[in-house]
């Protein structure tokens, strides 16, 4: 009898067990467990079609494009770029400078046979030439020297140097005028040298301090460490670091000068003279259509050394190539 109980009272205790064991269909963790069709976070979830309206409203509100923004911004390149027009009548056939008949190079051969033209850009090119090697020179030796400078007189140079850059360009080609007619200087291609290496050295120093502010002064000195003069790690250290600036430097200062029309007119003597200078004196009796193909090229070359500007960068390895102007 007594083991007859006490097997009942097993099997019931096992049955017990069995039943309230977890995992089976009756627990209650199931019900609600996270993920299933009944939580309620899902009901309300943003994005969906449940959303409110006004939600919904404002986002496309602030995905809407900015109609006015896009409407100035077209104006604007229309107006920047309308005078490209000049490309199109520099292959004109006639002489007209409103009706554009067949396609002909005729006033690029015209150009080219053109002696006077021709010796202006002679001109406009060395003295382009000159001035980007004597800014970089200079430029490169004053941004050292204003970086390190550790006086009080450094800082105030260096203030000095953006002088130029915010004076009216008009104000540096009347005072140079004067400057070589006090001197006794007579106006010629040296003189328009002078002029535009003294305007350049600015660009050159302003891009420079940047980026040889950037530099790591100890790179130099472990180079001295090891045996190099001031000089040899200036020349083997520093100036290759600065290379990817000074080229993107040069490429400025050479199409500044090739372009500029005020301070070459200022500086410039008789014969000969400057392109842009020329160009100036061509248009004042009419304008001609050999003047659309020299403005056509010129325009090439514009945009030919604004590509190597950008592709400088590449060549050394480095992301950007707009950074190179500022320095970075």
């Amino acid at each position: 009898m007594n083991n007859g109980n006490t097997a009942s009272t097993t099997g019931a205790r096992n049955t017990a067990t069995t039943t309230d064991a977890p995992g089976t269909t009756d627990a209650p963790s199931t019900a609600h467990a996270p993920g299933t069709a009944h939580a309620p976070s899902t009901a309300h979830a943003p994005g969906t079609p449940g959303a409110p309206r006004k939600q919904r409203r404002r986002r496309r509100a602030a995905e809407r494009r900015p109609r006015f923004a896009i409407a100035v911004t077209a104006l604007f390149f229309a107006l920047l770029y309308l005078p490209v027009v000049v490309v199109l009548f520099s292959f004109n056939s006639q002489k007209s400078l409103t009706v554009f008949e067949d396609l002909s190079l005729r006033w690029y051969t015209a150009f080219l046979h053109d002696d006077v033209i021709l010796d202006s850009l002679g001109m406009s090119l060395r003295v382009s030439l000159v001035a980007m090697a004597g800014s970089l020179v200079l430029g490169v030796a004053l941004a050292l020297g204003l970086v390190r400078s550790r006086s009080r007189l450094g800082s105030f140079a260096g203030l000095v140097m953006l002088v130029p850059l915010i004076t009216p360009e008009i104000v540096t080609g009347v005072a140079a005028m004067l400057l070589f007619k006090g001197l006794g200087i007579t106006l010629s291609t040296t003189t328009v040298m002078l002029a535009e290496i003294t305007f350049s050295i600015s660009y050159v120093t302003v891009i420079l301090r940047s980026r040889i502010a950037a530099l790591n002064p100890e790179v130099e000195e472990a180079a001295m460490d090891l045996g190099a003069t001031r000089r040899q790690a200036l020349r083997l250290v520093t100036l290759p670091a600065l290379l990817p600036s000074i080229l993107a430097s040069a490429v400025l200062i050479f199409a500044l000068v090739f372009d500029d029309f005020v301070l070459a007119y200022f500086t410039t003597g008789v014969d000969p003279q400057p392109l842009s200078v020329r160009i100036y004196s061509a248009i004042r009796f009419g304008v001609q259509p050999t003047i659309n193909a020299v403005g056509t090229l010129m325009l090439a070359g514009s945009v030919g050394l604004i590509v190597l500007a950008l592709a400088i960068p590449r060549l050394f390895g480095r992301r950007g190539g707009l950074d190179l102007l500022s320095g970075k």
